[in-house]
């Protein structure tokens, strides 16, 4: 068991580091102004941030014996419900948005993403950091 909970620490302090690495982009973008290069650069660090994430969440819920999940829409839901997100429809619409953002599908995404990562997404991780914190600490 001990393991299983070393990985999840690692897999925290990976996020942690690619939500650094978010913060750093927003921040960029908020002095230097937010050209499509920027947006660019923030929507990949926040795809991986989000990615890490879902890994800690799964590997938090290997520590605590549940089965593996199908999907990002299912640990979501699961992990709203053992309060390690508070907004659990905010993230479902994250994952949504996220999937719009796919070249395969129509439009222009790259505005109104990187707009909802740094109104909105950049919360629903930090939130998660402070509650992921709170049940390593415990």
């Amino acid at each position: 068991m001990k393991k299983t909970v070393l990985e999840c620490e690692h897999c925290f302090t990976d996020f942690i580091n690619q939500l650094n690495e978010l913060r750093d982009l927003i921040h960029e973008g908020n002095s230097h102004g937010m050209n499509d290069a920027v947006r660019s650069k923030m929507i990949t660090s926040f795809e991986k941030s989000h990615d890490a994430a879902l890994e800690t969440i799964a590997s938090y819920f290997k520590t605590q014996g549940k089965a593996p999940f199908s999907g990002s829409r299912d640990i979501t839901v699961e992990a709203f419900h053992a309060d390690l997100i508070d907004d659990g429809q905010g993230w479902l619409d994250m994952i949504i948005h996220r999937i719009k953002y796919n070249p395969l599908y129509p439009g222009d995404y790259l505005g109104s993403l990187s707009e909802n990562i740094v109104k909105k997404y950049l919360g629903f991780l930090e939130g998660f950091e402070r509650n992921m914190e709170e049940k390593l600490d415990s």
